[in-house]
């Protein structure tokens, strides 16, 4: 699959763009320098074009491509658990090379849908971050990896399961944290019986939070701890049937900094358009707050991709006169609940490794 990108070296756009993390439209041109937004400039009179930045996909499993839409019946621990849930019998069954394939061409899919970022949980210790790390090799694409089982000694930081898995888990985590990695831990997913301990370990991130309480939610909010969605996967797993869960609307009214990611591709498709589509129409949340969740994580691991200047050039343009998008009342808001890869004219992104 080949990216829609074609930019090298420093280029100008110009059109109607949404800048900063209010998305502010105005009428601009940018001018980008050796990957960075050097400056954006007001214009009375620019292209029909609509200019959105990319997203990061805050939590993915990128190695279970190779178990996608495979056949899969039981809870949710058969499914998914460690050491033994289905997908990691698939896992430990693949050839490593099919799995290298595998993550790089879910990497291909994010890029041509303007992911230009994610944050992985990555199974099968050294030998699987190695893996991931290689099929990053030579895409223009910033990825977070956290390792576990031996794998966090590699990578960005590490990426846990649950506190369910025992008190190991909470040792790794510590060390991880010491040595300065990132921690993320999956919590709240099933019931919230493993939320205050996940907690309580001080994370740099939790993900899915689906059936956390408000007493938790408050806990978030005081220590500063983001809270990564999932909401198609939740439904597709069986962990929630309503809007009640995930607690979207509580999380934000509570001040909860919540990102959106796609999680499994083994049931789910990592694709930021139609996760935002299905959190709009099912939980009403406000297109504004959706497209913030969808932009954010990158910011939070300092390499922002809103339209700013100073900022990485991590955009994607659209004309909408080539479809009926020219009749949208809100270009947001169609970006929001309608948008789909087809609909991009080109994406905008050069990773510059720090």
């Amino acid at each position: 699959m080949q990216n829609k990108s074609d930019i090298t070296g420093d280029y100008t756009i110009s059109g109607r763009a949404y800048v900063g993390c209010d998305f502010e439209e105005c009428c601009v041109e940018i001018v980008v320098e050796e990957g960075i937004i050097a400056e954006i400039e007001e214009k009375k009179k620019v292209p029909e074009r609509w200019i959105f930045p990319g997203f990061f996909n805050s939590h993915t499993h990128l190695a279970d491509t190779v178990a996608m839409d495979a056949e899969a019946k039981g809870s949710l621990s058969e499914l998914v658990a460690p050491p033994n849930g289905l997908k990691h019998k698939i896992l430990r069954e693949t050839d490593k090379e099919v799995l290298k394939d595998a993550v790089s061409s879910s990497m291909d899919y994010m890029l041509n849908s303007a992911i230009f970022g994610f944050c992985d949980f990555r199974e099968g210790g050294k030998e699987g971050v190695l893996t991931i790390k290689k099929a990053m090799d030579k895409k223009e694409i910033f990825g977070i990896i956290l390792g576990r089982n031996g794998g966090e000694e590699i990578s960005d930081g590490i990426g846990i399961s649950s506190t369910k898995e025992g008190t190991h888990v909470i040792t790794e985590a510590s060390e991880t944290k010491k040595k300065g990695g990132f921690v993320a831990i999956h919590a709240g997913e099933k019931n919230n019986s493993d939320v205050d301990q996940a907690i309580d370990l001080k994370p740099d991130m939790l993900v899915h939070m689906t059936h956390a309480t408000d007493k938790q939610l408050k806990r978030c909010v005081d220590e500063n701890i983001p809270v990564v969605i999932c909401p198609r996967s939740n439904h597709i797993l069986g962990v929630s049937s309503s809007s009640a869960h995930p607690p979207v609307g509580k999380m934000l009214e509570m001040g909860c900094m919540v990102l959106l990611g796609t999680d499994n591709v083994m049931f789910v498709q990592p694709d930021m358009f139609s996760e935002m589509s299905f959190l709009s129409y099912l939980y009403g949340t406000d297109p504004k707050e959706i497209m913030k969740m969808s932009v954010s994580g990158s910011e939070i691991f300092k390499n922002p991709f809103f339209i700013e200047k100073g900022n990485v050039a991590a955009f994607f343009s659209v004309i909408p006169g080539e479809y009926n998008l020219r009749f949208s009342h809100s270009p947001l808001k169609t970006i929001v609940k309608r948008m789909n890869s087809g609909l991009i004219e080109r994406t905008y992104f050069k990773h510059i490794k720090k």
